[in-house]
């Protein structure tokens, strides 16, 4: 296996089933995994704000670092590399409270909104999810199979694991690409 390491404000796409695409240490940034199983690509962005609009440099520059402009580009990596919308399994983990314990930015919360908002927008479905609270995660997806883990404090869990606060069961159709 082949780890590759996906860095704040940055995306990987791969088709290579030796592939280990892993991003560490969530906190109100939001990881975006997705895999299409038939073709066996998969996907991860780290984000880190809600949108471009107002950023003081070159958002063009940067376009992993924003909901707005990763996640759409994301899908579209995948897309050239055989990927199709409605095969694509989408799992999210992210969007934590932390160092602003006194909710004055909500950036976990501004992040979160803005991407079920594109998603929803998409017709995308997320499958499951690990978000909010005040924890920071990482997590890993295998390319060749798929399978998608979740690490928080105390532990890793699988993808799809129960508990409040762990990967919950999709939320239904949230809203292409």
């Amino acid at each position: 296996m082949s780890v590759e390491v996906v860095g704040i404000g940055e995306a990987l796409v791969s088709r290579n089933p030796e592939s280990v695409l892993v991003t560490y240490a969530l906190g109100s940034c939001v990881a975006v995994a997705i895999y299409d199983p038939q073709v066996r690509v998969g996907g991860l962005l780290h984000f880190m704000l809600p949108e471009s609009k107002g950023y003081h440099g070159e958002p063009a520059a940067v376009p992993y670092k924003f909901a707005d402009t990763g996640i759409p580009l994301l899908f579209h990596q995948a897309y050239r590399l055989g990927a199709e919308k409605n095969r694509i399994v989408v799992r999210v983990a992210g969007g934590a409270q932390v160092l602003d314990e006194n909710g004055v930015f909500n950036i976990g919360k501004r992040n979160l909104v803005a991407m079920r908002k594109i998603l929803w927008r998409a017709g995308v479905m997320i499958q499951s999810e690990a978000v909010g609270g005040a924890v920071s995660r990482t997590v890993s997806l295998e390319v060749g199979t798929g399978k998608y883990w979740l690490k928080e404090p105390g532990g890793s869990l699988p993808e799809g694991a129960g508990g409040e606060g762990r990967a919950r069961g999709g939320a239904g159709w949230l809203s292409g690409f």
